[in-house]
């Protein structure tokens, strides 16, 4: 990731760091960290989806690792086929993380994840359950493992999920096809992030899917400048965004789907892919479960920086000040 953006968007204490797959942010507290945290992204976004969050990690005293998700940004991006949709699992983004703490001397951590990310920390916490003390979600409650498999295009159509309508056509292999430039990749980006006709018609909607005929047509998102959103259709134009639509949920069956270390969730009120209704079974699974809002859409870390901060720096301090208490 171009250090002139971490040093314009962020502080001089984070850097960008290289594996041998993954890029990632890496910020270093004062002093010996307290703990690390771990932040995933979701889509369409990129580890710099939490610069506002970064800063008052490290004022905390936790050390931060934010790396880009496999098919983002400077990563790998293999195409599939040839290569295994596996490529892309949950299963190999835990697996990889697992071998970053590891590199990095981190025995245990804390996890926090927005949209694909937050589901990607529930299932880290549940295949290795040894390595995380806390887990923190933005806008993606907690879905449990089922038993019985049922598809994308069941659940959508049956009513289940009808806001997830939108994944048909991404996994449909249409919005790939029509996105292949960069100055199509930057907007495609306007419109998932906001941006809308003169008439106010929007560019996205979670039923349907990218609207392709209006992206030309649309106004400048309200939530980035131009500048980073130039850096954004960069990032993407690396590799298109084939990587980034290839997301496998399947990994080794899981027997327990209890979550049992401090969990916090926080819902956006106005958030129309993952709306605040589909965490009305999370208390089943996770018992020591806080909850949380926001008034705000999607783009939770975005919208509302310092009220998103306000509540995971205070569930931060009230957890982990237990947790050293109970040691």
């Amino acid at each position: 990731m171009a250090m002139d953006f971490i040093k314009e968007f962020l502080d001089p204490r984070v850097e960008s760091r290289r594996t041998h797959l993954n890029d990632y942010l890496f910020g270093q507290p004062k002093g010996s960290p307290r703990a690390t945290v771990f932040l995933f992204h979701g889509w369409p976004d990129l580890s710099l989806g939490w610069r506002n969050q970064i800063p008052m990690l490290l004022d905390m005293g936790f050390l931060v690792v934010a790396p880009d998700m496999m098919g983002y940004g400077q990563t790998e991006a293999p195409h599939v086929p040839p290569e295994s949709i596996a490529f892309y699992s949950f299963r190999r983004i835990a697996d990889d993380m697992k071998e970053l703490a590891r590199q990095l001397g981190v025995s245990r951590f804390i996890l926090g994840g927005h949209d694909w990310g937050g589901a990607i920390v529930y299932r880290i916490a549940l295949w290795f359950p040894e390595l995380v003390t806390h887990v923190f979600s933005v806008c993606t409650p907690y879905t449990a493992p089922s038993k019985s498999y049922a598809s994308l295009d069941e659940m959508v159509r049956s009513g289940r999920v009808p806001n997830f309508g939108y994944q048909l056509q991404l996994a449909s292999g249409r919005l790939e096809d029509a996105i292949q430039s960069r100055g199509q990749i930057r907007q495609l980006l306007n419109a998932l992030y906001g941006g809308a006709t003169s008439n106010g018609l929007p560019g996205f909607d979670v039923k349907t899917g990218v609207q392709l005929d209006r992206l030309p047509q649309l106004n400048h998102t309200k939530l980035m400048s131009e500048r980073l959103l130039d850096f954004y259709a960069d990032q993407y134009a690396n590799n298109g965004i084939h990587g980034t639509l290839r997301t496998d949920l399947i990994g080794p069956r899981l027997t327990n789907t209890t979550i049992r270390v401090p969990v916090l969730f926080i819902a956006a009120t106005k958030d129309e892919a993952l709306p605040p209704s589909m965490s009305r079974a999370m208390d089943k699974h996770i018992p020591h479960l806080t909850r949380k809002t926001v008034d705000t859409h999607h783009w939770a870390l975005w919208e509302k920086p310092e009220e998103v901060n306000q509540i995971i720096r205070e569930w931060l301090e009230e957890t982990t000040t237990q947790q050293k208490s109970h040691l």
